[in-house]
């Protein structure tokens, strides 16, 4: 063998301890070690027993033996956390981090495949309040009016691959806005951008007031008439049907309009952008995760993978103190002012 030349069929790895250690890194798993060892306790208990109901249902029968007992997992469930989080995070090749832990690429699949779907049905992290998440529209529309808190929606879309040529449906992926293949979420934040709720996943080439109509975005407002929303034009048919509520930027005014309704529909409409740009900062967030920049997997896993990604960045996002509103009374250093 010529010199400086490695030999074919090996497969390098390096220890397993060396790739835990590296891959629970803030910049490779994308959340703080404390948050990562909160994750890993929070999930371990859900995680075992839909391992042992998985079991129990291939077996057919009840355990014969001790629990413990027999062969260990080549992968543990630390490690599966955290190649499923640094997938999310890079969308890192499943070869190459079965190549680092020295598994086969299918052992990688199958830890994505249970971990993923328990940080899916985490919910999302609620401001202020430890403990409780919001998993439905309903959850949000009424944590919002119990709180009195001013809703911000906006969409966000994530690119896909193509669907074949000749399968049905295949132009409902195609955005009018990007003009490429792209499904939609919609994301709801609060007056801070820390994000609420992600879902309400359709295909690109949907409306986004139509998504969250579908969704029963109509049936909350009218059950929680208290709690209003900032929205783009995009949903501006939303707000002409609950003008109370719904709160869209002015209609353009025609060309040949004057100075002075210019000048109105300028301040209005940049009034309206400051009140809701917190949500755009909430879609950025989510938008960190290299796998909402480009999904390249299977499209019916996008929603799970979504729904992930934004517990975790919502649990982020809980953690930010709540602004104190200023006062509006003023206290003048000096008996007079000059």
């Amino acid at each position: 063998m010529p010199e400086g030349e490695e030999p074919r069929g090996i497969i390098w790895s390096v220890k397993s301890s060396w790739a835990r250690a590296a891959c629970s890194d803030p910049a490779l798993c994308g959340i703080s070690k404390e948050h990562l060892g909160a994750l890993i306790t929070e999930l371990a208990g859900p995680w075992t027993a839909a391992r042992d109901s998985e079991l129990a249902k291939r077996r057919g029968h009840g355990r014969l033996r001790a629990a413990g007992a027999g062969p260990d997992h080549q992968l543990v469930f630390v490690d599966r956390v955290l190649v499923t989080l640094v997938v999310l995070r890079w969308a890192l090749s499943h070869r190459v981090l079965a190549a680092l832990f020295g598994v086969s690429p299918s052992t990688i699949d199958r830890a994505v495949g249970e971990v993923r779907p328990l940080l899916a049905a985490r919910g999302f992290a609620v401001p202020d309040r430890p403990g409780i998440r919001l998993r439905t529209l309903a959850d949000v529309f009424a944590y919002a009016q119990a709180e009195g808190i001013m809703l911000r929606i906006d969409g966000t879309e994530v690119q896909v691959r193509r669907p074949k040529a000749g399968r049905p449906g295949r132009k409902a992926f195609v955005s009018g806005k990007k003009k490429q293949n792209t499904e939609k979420a919609t994301m709801i934040s609060d007056e801070q951008g820390r994000e609420l709720w992600l879902g309400a996943i359709r295909p690109g080439r949907m409306h986004d007031a139509t998504a969250v109509r579908t969704e029963g975005i109509e049936e909350q407002l009218r059950l929680h008439p208290n709690v209003k929303v900032e929205v783009d034009s995009g949903y501006a048919g939303l707000a002409r049907d609950f003008p109370g509520q719904v709160s869209a930027p002015p209609k353009k005014p025609a060309a040949d309009a004057g100075p002075s309704e210019r000048n109105f529909y300028d301040h209005a409409r940049r009034c309206q952008s400051q009140r809701r740009i917190m949500v755009e900062h909430a879609n950025a967030e989510v938008k960190q995760w290299r796998s909402l920049q480009r999904w390249t997997g299977e499209r019916d896993d996008l929603p799970e993978a979504i729904a992930a990604i934004g517990a975790l960045v919502s649990d982020r996002s809980a953690k930010r103190p709540t602004r104190s509103r200023p006062s509006t009374e003023l206290d003048l250093v000096r008996a007079t002012a000059y």
